[in-house]
């Protein structure tokens, strides 16, 4: 039995298409292998931009030996978990009650049908004090399925049993300003008040817990929500985390200061990051976060934008670099760190010390080997602004002659979503046409490819859709993205598409409870039913690295409430809310999205429609004006006299002939004004 990941949609998978193991993809075909050899299922999860995922595949599954033990034991399944969130999910739920902690790549095993019975992340090839080889595991496993089956039947059993338990009770709480209140004070108690941000090492960029803070600054007028959100945005900014040469953030800091990142880039971290210093600056115009939020979509577009227009997973952590001997090895960061000699070579005695100083590079370096990553020690002068485009310009045309990391160039329609929202926000606040153009290129793509006969699809590669359905975070997400496009373009198709995503929101992934849930009802894996006793649609209120498929949803849900007037989407809004708003109450940082649509509740949201004839200036100001508003969760619809969709716009007209705007609430409006500073007035 070959290797049958050569025609797999995921650049991961396709990572490990040589191996000597007998990978098969995720699907009945593999569990019905297993029941035929009756043998358990080898899972191992991992992702293309993951470091410790490249080792073990270097150090395991390249090794003749130990692919041969795996083979001879097990049917093994490769996972890309970007592809496949729901199986990561409920794998890594396993491996967290097991073992106590989560991670990649991730390793379980599983009885034909589906239930987990062991599970771990990485396996060195020789035992240490805290890890067994991944041998002797093979062995174990293999051992104990042949020798001990009722235990192990008896473990998986127990495990779906326990995996099937809600971790969270529902809730039908609706949000308050005494949770948003006290989620602030919350959070102001965990802030790193030295270094920026929340906790210690390794530290993340909490984009949805700032997108939280600056709704409820723009609600209430904390001026501690402001200032928290500012100093987070600011320390990341100005940190090794942050591509000081090229733009854009590494997924994270492995320290507590922000320095040094683990180098791989993910889109969805960009597209989040961008958004909030999008909103900062909005908010506040700072400068420096303006500056940062072009920098981020700029870098998008320039190294992740596919040539179908949208845009690619991530970059890779490590970079590929040769050896004197000529062979290849994969060297984290190789790409982006500097020494003093580097930059002095490159820039010159004009600039080099001027940089070196302005970066903290210095000789004993703050990475490995002598190297550092480039911070910023300070805010920028203005008149320093050219002088440091100059020097980035310089240092960009030299790093672009070293190795490259590789690229993940699937296209994840969830990231795509938030992608688009950032770029056509920062088209519309900057005055930036192109910025416009590259979301709405990218919503085309989606849509043309990603929606196969009327249902939507995850990934696509090279312009062709792959297999895996969306699931709930693809449709919130999504929805976001065109609702922004909407807003911005006044495109009537844009809110077409995000009536269809909310409609099957309400349909397909609603139980008989009218809980959201994070599969749709025509997706239900069977081996992912099994493995939690019999129930396959899972959720997860909680926002990680993205926002959760319930707070998504929540946020798509409220904007076409706002749009239409229907109050079937405001209602499943409000129950989408309530398990947000369980996990706010008592951990903020896990909820940030799911806040941020509980303020945009709050207020409201306020709902702006704007009416002019075509082409007319003064209809033009209005709009841009109801777009730099910095009310939470602020719907802006925009269309001819006479328009009667979306129903925001219905009945409504020019005053005096004049354009007009008209700032409602549940569709109930003040008078309208034709007047900027008026609509100003009303947005802030």
């Amino acid at each position: 039995m070959a290797n049958r990941l050569a025609q797999a949609t995921s650049p991961y998978l396709q990572q490990h298409r040589d191996n000597p193991v007998h990978w098969w993809e995720w699907g009945a075909d593999a569990f019905a292998e297993a029941a035929r050899r009756d043998v358990p299922v080898l899972v191992s999860t991992g992702y293309a931009a993951c470091h410790w995922c490249h080792v073990m595949a270097h150090e395991s599954f390249e090794d003749p030996q130990t692919a041969a033990e795996m083979n001879a034991a097990f049917v093994c399944v490769k996972v890309d978990r970007e592809e496949r969130p729901d199986v990561d999910a409920v794998h890594m739920a396993a491996t967290t009650a097991m073992t106590g902690q989560g991670g990649w790549p991730m390793t379980t095993f599983c009885t034909p049908e589906g239930q987990i019975f062991y599970a771990g992340t990485y396996f060195p090839p020789r035992a240490h004090p805290q890890l067994p080889a991944f041998r002797q595991v093979l062995a174990a496993v293999a051992e104990a399925w042949r020798d001990r089956r009722e235990e192990v039947l008896a473990s998986g059993a127990r495990i779906a049993t326990a995996l099937a338990t809600p971790q969270l009770p529902a809730s039908a709480e609706v949000p308050t300003d005494r949770l948003a209140a006290e989620a602030v004070r919350r959070l102001l108690t965990e802030e790193d008040r030295e270094r920026g941000g929340f906790g210690g090492a390794p530290k993340f960029p909490p984009s949805m817990v700032v997108e939280f803070l600056l709704r409820h600054a723009a609600r209430t007028g904390s001026a501690e929500a402001a200032g928290l959100a500012s100093r987070t945005l600011t320390a990341m900014a100005r940190g090794g985390i942050h591509d000081q040469v090229g733009g854009g953030f590494a997924r994270y800091a492995v320290d507590a200061a922000w320095v040094v990142p683990h180098f791989e880039k993910m889109l969805y971290d960009n597209a989040l990051l961008a958004r909030a210093y999008v909103h900062s600056f909005r908010a506040t115009g700072n400068a420096e976060h303006r500056r940062v939020a072009e920098g981020t979509c700029d870098w998008m577009i320039a190294e992740l934008q596919t040539s179908e227009g949208a845009f690619a997973a991530s970059l890779d952590a490590d970079t590929p670099v040769p050896d004197p001997d000529g062979r290849v090895h994969a060297v984290e960061g190789a790409t982006y760190v500097w020494t003093p000699a580097e930059l002095l070579e490159v820039l010159g005695v004009e600039d080099g010390p001027w940089a070196v100083e302005l970066f903290r590079v210095s000789e004993t370096g703050t990475f490995e080997h002598g190297t550092s990553t480039l911070q910023l020690d300070r805010a920028l002068a203005d008149d320093e602004l050219d002088r440091f485009a100059r020097v980035r310009e310089r240092l960009a045309a030299a790093r672009a002659d070293r190795p490259q990391p590789g690229r993940d160039d699937k296209v994840v329609l969830a990231w795509n979503g938030l992608a688009v929202a950032a770029l056509a926000e920062a088209g519309a606040v900057f005055g930036r046409p192109d910025l416009l153009v590259a979301a709405r290129r990218a919503a085309e793509l989606l849509v043309s490819v990603h929606r196969v006969e009327g249902r939507w699809r995850r990934v696509s590669r090279d312009g062709v859709v792959g297999e895996p359905p969306a699931v709930l975070e693809d449709l919130g997400d999504l929805g976001e993205g065109v609702l922004a496009l909407y807003a911005v373009s006044g495109e009537i198709r844009w809110f077409d598409v995000a009536l269809d995503l909310g409609e099957q929101v309400r349909t397909a992934f609603t139980d008989e409870q009218g809980r959201l849930v994070d599969v749709a009802e025509h997706a239900v894996d069977p081996a992912l039913a099994a493995a939690r006793a019999g129930e396959g649609r899972a959720t997860d209120p909680t926002d990680g690295a993205t926002p959760s498929g319930t707070s998504a949803a929540a946020g798509l849900l409220l904007s076409l409430g706002a749009l239409t007037g229907a109050e079937e989407f405001r209602e499943a809004a409000s129950r989408a809310l309530g398990p947000a708003v369980a996990v706010g109450g008592a951990a903020p940082r896990f909820a940030g999205q799911g806040l941020a649509v509980a303020e945009a509740w709050l207020d409201g949201p306020r709902e702006v429609a704007v009416l002019s004839d075509p082409g007319d200036p003064a209809g033009a100001e209005l709009h841009r004006t109801a777009l730099a508003g910095t009310a939470p969760g602020l719907v802006v619809a925009r269309g001819l006299p006479g328009s009667e969709r979306p129903e925001l716009l219905a009945h409504r007209g020019l005053v005096g002939g004049e354009p007009a705007a008209y700032v409602c609430r549940g569709q109930v409006c003040d008078a309208p004004t034709t007047d900027p500073a008026a609509l100003r007035a009303a947005l802030s």
